[in-house]
């Protein structure tokens, strides 16, 4: 990867305090970049600011549930008030469900997580675009392969990582003449925290993974392949089987589906 890219350029950085956004935090500081660092959970973020800063980068931690509209303008408020400019926006928070449609009790973690995944990097990139267009800048939103197909046990993931990718699409051929590049993520399954945090058949949080969090990729390995896409400005970074799956899928969605469920019951 060309170090240079992210040396002093501010990044603003959603769902920081762990997973693949606090991997991606590491690396960008490794390479000079200025991150400002959001996620709800302040105590988590302060940590990764702290190893942030030892290898000499500037870090300014937000506090941000991307939820809510105004947090995400504060964000970006908070942004420009301490760095100037925005070059980089990577909409990484993020939120799961792990349970049948049939079988929810409650509807609520729908809602919740469309409001997290969809809306919240709607919220960001809308405050931020205006400043992104002045620097030329990278606008990035990491999605999923469940973003690319339906997938069992995650169907409201899945809608949501389907709308925020129609919306990134979207915004990318608006975006054309201003020089500003967007990117899609679509990680595989990822070693994280978050499938403990996931949303059950009854709302509450699962407490354990399903998922073999030995056997998948690392969240190191996910994020240094985003910022290696993201630094050439990539239209989409495809990540495990999502490298077959788009050239399979518009032929055989029948056996893009049985993969979909054997993934599931393998839990890899």
């Amino acid at each position: 990867m060309n170090h240079s890219v992210f040396q002093e350029n501010v990044v603003i950085l959603t769902g920081a305090s762990s997973g693949i956004g606090r991997e991606m935090a590491y690396q960008l500081a490794g390479q000079g970049a200025w991150l400002t660092l959001a996620a709800r959970d302040l105590g988590r973020l302060e940590k990764v600011s702290d190893r942030c800063r030892e290898t000499g980068a500037r870090t300014l931690v937000v506090e941000t549930d991307v939820a809510e509209q105004d947090q995400c303008q504060r964000l970006v408020s908070r942004t420009i008030e301490t760095f100037g400019r925005i070059d980089t926006l990577i909409n990484n928070a993020g939120i799961t469900m792990w349970s049948l449609f049939e079988d929810m009790q409650t509807l609520a973690p729908f809602e919740r997580i469309m409001q997290v995944n969809y809306f919240g990097g709607l919220y960001c990139t809308y405050y931020a675009l205006p400043y992104l267009k002045q620097q030329r800048g990278r606008l990035v939103a990491i999605a999923s392969l469940a973003g690319k197909t339906g997938v069992p046990i995650r169907s409201g993931y899945a809608a949501s990582k389907h709308a925020l990718v129609g919306l990134f699409d979207s915004l990318r051929i608006e975006l054309t003449s201003s020089s500003v590049s967007v990117t899609l993520v679509f990680p595989d399954f990822v070693a994280t925290e978050t499938r403990q945090r996931a949303f059950g058949s009854d709302g509450k949080p699962l407490g354990e993974s399903p998922v073999q969090e030995d056997k998948v990729m690392s969240a190191s390995e996910c994020a240094q392949q985003a910022l290696r896409g993201i630094a050439r400005r990539q239209r989409r970074i495809m990540m495990g089987r999502g490298k077959l799956l788009q050239y399979l899928l518009p032929f055989i969605p029948g056996l893009i589906d049985r993969m979909a469920a054997q993934a599931i019951e393998r839990g890899r």
